[in-house]
């Protein structure tokens, strides 16, 4: 009897000295010896003056009970050294929460997968149990792509990888999504490497955008895009191809870091734009249909896969500021000339212009210069009035084209949008688009009494009177018709230190050779020194040559004494 009495006590004196060396304070996890079972119950002697209960079903996992019995050992959470009741409260739960965090967090540093069960969905993701540890399973990170149906993947064990772990706030948030991408990156991997481009494959289409459709190439997707898909015009993939529909394409590009595929279906077809040039030659016309329409042009298909491209400027010789959508419409069959051709950025440029008949072209065949014409002031200007002519096409009147007698900014404040005016064609320039009319020039050239301007012609001299002086220049009035006429600087004297215009006084009069004279325009130019140089001449010619030995003074001497003496 003394001998089992001691070896109880020899073994209680070494259950409370491995009980001695534990932390037996409140939030520590401690060993501690199953004492009984009752009901639901386990009685724990943890070492404290007391011993503690824990429910039965802490102690199995999810839908097993632990195998359980006197005697055995186990670890538990202390929540309380001595409750009201006298005893102490242990958790099992909690002991196993700090076993899983202290493992988590072993994997979580050495990048370790961990295993998980979805348990129950919660706002914005899914609770997952780590083997006792509570983790937060974003919606985002469930799969690659979003699903909607979850409860195929709840309370099956699976793989996660953790994202974040913060223990002091008892926070985990895991990810499935990342381990699915691994896996697909290392098959896609596998994929890319047995392709090659030039390659021709099969696939399905499995989704369609406005700049493509992707299409499964068996495990992996490549794009096919918009322009690959034919050579013509596609305005929209939806309009050839549709999800679900197998096709046959060939590979175009592999990008082995990124693992992007560009597909392609018009290769299989012959290259409409080798030899574009010689089949449509430059200023040749040709017809097609116009296959869109935006704010700078229209885009005209010549045939199939061959579009080109009417530029707003090349649609209408008249028509400057308008939407090429009020000029030509979708759908439409025009002719149109082939302007330029760039075979290597596969560009032609048209136009729809060139087929009709040029209205600048037009207007000067019928209304040569010098011809009279009616029109309606259509707009006033800083420099002259606009009119509309036949044709739908304008002239212009410059402000020194409105009157002879007159300054043209005053003129013009006569002149109203609407007034029906005549003129006279005074230039017209096909290329430029310009025509320029006359208005002074209509008074059939009546100039103050009606005088026609026959007796003038070039080499005419004339007596002029100067009515304003200017740096450049003098202002003058021929006496004899009436006329305002603009004698420029260099053309006061033949002798340079004489070309100043401050010599001359208002009213004073001066004598001047007409350079020029249009009777059509009736624009004439005077000079003062081309007089003084064909006088020298004319002396010359009279008096002989300087070779003779008198010089040029006494020649000009001369000549002067004769014409006093006559």
């Amino acid at each position: 009897m003394s001998k089992i009495n001691s070896t109880r006590e020899d073994f209680e004196s070494l259950l409370a000295e491995s009980f001695a060396k534990q932390d037996l304070s409140e939030g520590s996890v401690v060993k501690g010896r199953i004492i009984a079972i009752e009901k639901d119950m386990v009685i724990i002697d943890a070492g404290l003056k007391v011993e503690g209960r824990v429910p039965l079903k802490e102690f199995g996992t999810k839908g097993k009970n632990a195998a359980l019995k006197p005697g055995d050992e186990v670890e538990v959470y202390i929540e309380r050294v001595e409750n009201a009741l006298g005893e102490a409260v242990f958790s099992r739960e909690k002991a196993r929460r700090e076993e899983s965090w202290t493992r988590l967090e072993e994997k979580f540093n050495n990048g370790e997968r961990v295993e998980g069960i979805i348990f129950s969905q919660v706002k914005g993701g899914f609770t997952v149990d780590l083997d006792g540890a509570v983790a937060f399973l974003p919606r985002s990170q469930v799969d690659i792509r979003p699903i909607r149906d979850v409860t195929p993947l709840m309370h099956n064990p699976q793989p996660f990888e953790i994202l974040k772990m913060d223990r002091r706030r008892g926070n985990i948030v895991v990810s499935r999504r990342v381990i699915l991408e691994e896996s697909r990156a290392e098959q896609r991997s596998e994929i890319v490497q047995s392709l090659e481009e030039g390659q021709i494959v099969s696939g399905v289409v499995k989704n369609i955008t406005d700049y493509g459709a992707f299409v499964d190439l068996g495990g992996i997707d490549g794009l096919l895009h918009v322009t690959d898909i034919a050579w013509r015009r596609v305005n929209h993939p939806s309009e050839i191809l549709s999800i679900g529909q197998t096709l046959k394409v060939q590979i175009i590009r592999i990008n082995q870091e990124t693992h992007r595929i560009s597909l392609g279906m018009k290769q299989f077809e012959s290259d409409p734009w080798e030899g574009i040039a010689e089949k449509y030659p430059v200023s040749e016309k040709t017809k097609g249909a116009v296959t869109n329409i935006t704010d700078y042009g229209a885009f005209v298909e010549i045939e199939p896969g061959i579009e080109g491209l009417i530029h707003v400027s090349e649609m209408s010789w008249t028509k400057k500021n308008i939407h090429p959508s009020k000029i030509l419409s979708t759908s439409q069959e025009v002719e149109v000339v082939v302007l330029e051709i760039d075979p290597v950025k596969r560009r032609i440029s048209l136009g729809f212009k060139q087929t009709l008949e040029n209205p600048w072209k037009a207007f000067a065949e019928k209304f040569p210069i010098g011809t009279v014409v009616e029109g309606e002031v259509k707009n006033k200007t800083e420099f002259g009035l606009f009119i509309g002519l036949e044709g739908d096409v304008d002239g212009m009147v410059h402000l020194s084209d409105l009157d002879w007698n007159r300054q043209g900014e005053q003129v013009i404040e006569g002149y109203s949008k609407g007034d029906v005016v005549k003129a006279i064609v005074l230039d017209i320039d096909i290329e430029k688009e310009r025509i320029s009319l006359g208005i002074k020039q209509f008074l059939q050239g009546k100039i103050g009494g009606g005088t026609i301007l026959d007796d003038l012609r070039k080499g005419s001299v004339v007596t002029c009177e100067v009515a304003a002086v200017n740096d450049n220049g003098i202002d003058v009035k021929l006496v004899d018709h009436n006329l305002d006429v603009f004698i420029r600087r260099t053309d006061l004297s033949r002798d340079r230190d004489e070309q100043r215009s401050e010599r001359f006084s208002i009213g004073q009069k001066v004598d001047a050779r007409v350079t020029a004279f249009d009777k059509k325009t009736r624009k004439i130019s005077v000079s003062i020194k081309a007089l003084e140089i064909a006088e020298e001449k004319e002396a010359v010619a009279q008096y002989g040559s300087t070779d003779s030995g008198a010089s040029l003074g006494d020649i000009l001497g001369a000549a002067l004494k004769k014409q006093d003496k006559d």
